[in-house]
């Protein structure tokens, strides 16, 4: 700073919000977290299908497929995309692409989530769908950002990530770098 020119009262210096760990999540990550947990919940489905598939051939020596069994493939795909959610909200109130967006799902009043709230948002989740997606209105125009589902089920959708100990964390790493030159 310049020679006797007086820095700013902090009252008038500009607030930069690093973190926003807390606040409420917004529909751009919540959708990207979303696809990914599709396709992964996808990929494993497959995957368990697949393994299911060489395992009863090797025992039994006959080809399986649920393919040829339309309704029981959808049967099993239901029950699986329930089990996938359900189990890692109540586990620990995010999916593997919620944790990847740094998103997580809390009971209303800011709380972990308990596995009911995980239970009871799995199985309103379809409401949010099935009504043409009006469900996901509140996501987008809603002070709280909580869809249908999250509210029938009492719960919110936070990020969890706080940018600011992240940066904090990453400039105490290069503070701690060991010196350049030869190791003796």
């Amino acid at each position: 700073m310049a020679e006797g020119v007086a820095p700013l009262p902090s009252r008038l210096l500009p607030r930069v919000v690093e973190g926003r760990q807390g606040q409420y999540a917004g529909a751009v990550s919540r959708l990207l977290a979303f696809a990914v947990d599709v396709g992964a919940s996808w990929l494993l489905f497959t995957l368990g299908l697949a393994v299911l598939s060489v395992a009863t051939q090797l025992v039994t020596g006959r080809r399986f497929s649920l393919s040829a069994w339309q309704l029981v493939d959808l049967g099993v795909l239901v029950v699986w995309e329930f089990v996938y959610f359900s189990y890692q909200w109540s586990l620990a109130g995010k999916t593997i692409g919620m944790a990847l967006f740094g998103i997580q799902v809390v009971e209303a009043d800011g709380s972990p989530v308990r596995s009911r709230s995980a239970f009871l948002r799995t199985l309103f989740f379809p409401i949010s769908i099935v009504t043409f997606g009006l469900g996901f209105i509140g996501i987008l125009v809603g002070r709280d950002r909580r869809a249908l589902h999250d509210r029938l089920a009492h719960t919110a959708v936070v990020y969890a990530w706080d940018a600011r100990a992240a940066r904090l964390r990453w400039l105490a790493r290069q503070d701690s770098a060991p010196p350049a030159g030869p190791i003796p």
